[in-house]
């Protein structure tokens, strides 16, 4: 029996851990950088991201999916599976998310948010406010703007911030969307002033985005280190780097 169990840890020595790691959408870009910067030191740890909406991520891990991390866009979900006792850790703010204002068309931006009023906006994709955080964000922001009940007539709904961000591609003249999202090789030719502002932040609250180590990781030592990796002042410059604030 010993014997077996020397093999066995050597085994998980020489091979390494794995990770399953569930993260929302709007990380998709800072989660492989995140992911490269923690295997440098874990070289044997394979880090497996799962990428989807943080409300499906929630009612996967619900029903048993089994993932050991839990990046969300927001703080509501992982405080929910806290709630049913299906977490290990407190949840922690990891990095807070920005808006800006988008248009792949060059624009005048001068007038700030309220560029949207313009005639030429026919129609501006928002995040629903009911179901995506960055649509909470941007309703907000147009409210403490004064320009809410303006333009809301132009207002075309994503369910997710990645959606939002389809729309804004493809069916909007312009779009509030993540900053992170500009970090997407397809989005690093816009530039800002000419394509995009960050919209002030004294006009929303913070977009606070949500980690939790779940009771799957249990025995998992690596995920509760890439975990505390999360929280690390390297992890927060590579945030930083990807359109994220940190704390």
């Amino acid at each position: 029996m010993k014997k077996i169990l020397s093999l066995l840890l050597l085994s998980i020595h020489l091979f390494g851990a794995s990770v399953n790691v569930a993260v929302a959408a709007n990380m998709s870009y800072a989660i492989s950088a995140i992911k490269e910067a923690f295997q440098k030191s874990h070289p044997n740890t394979e880090i497996d991201i799962n990428l989807a909406s943080s409300g499906k991520l929630t009612a996967q891990i619900k029903h048993g999916a089994p993932y050991d991390l839990f990046l969300s866009a927001n703080m509501r979900y992982p405080h929910t599976l806290s709630k049913e006792h299906l977490t290990l850790s407190d949840v922690a703010i990891y990095a807070q998310g920005s808006l800006v204002l988008f248009s792949k068309k060059e624009r005048d931006f001068s007038k700030g948010i309220s560029t949207i009023l313009e005639p030429s906006v026919k129609r501006v994709a928002v995040g629903n406010p009911k179901t995506a955080p960055y649509g909470k964000a941007t309703k907000e922001a147009l409210l403490n703007a004064d320009i809410y009940n303006k333009a809301k007539e132009k207002f075309i709904y994503g369910e997710s911030i990645s959606q939002t961000l389809t729309y804004t591609m493809r069916a909007a003249e312009m779009g509030f969307i993540a900053k992170s999202s500009l970090f997407a090789k397809e989005m690093l030719r816009y530039k800002e002033h000419k394509n995009w502002i960050d919209i002030d932040k004294e006009l929303y609250r913070p977009i606070s985005q949500g980690v939790v180590l779940l009771k799957r990781a249990k025995n998992n030592s690596q995920a509760k280190e890439f975990y505390q990796f999360i929280l690390s002042d390297e992890a927060k410059k590579i945030f930083n780097k990807f359109g994220y604030t940190t704390l």
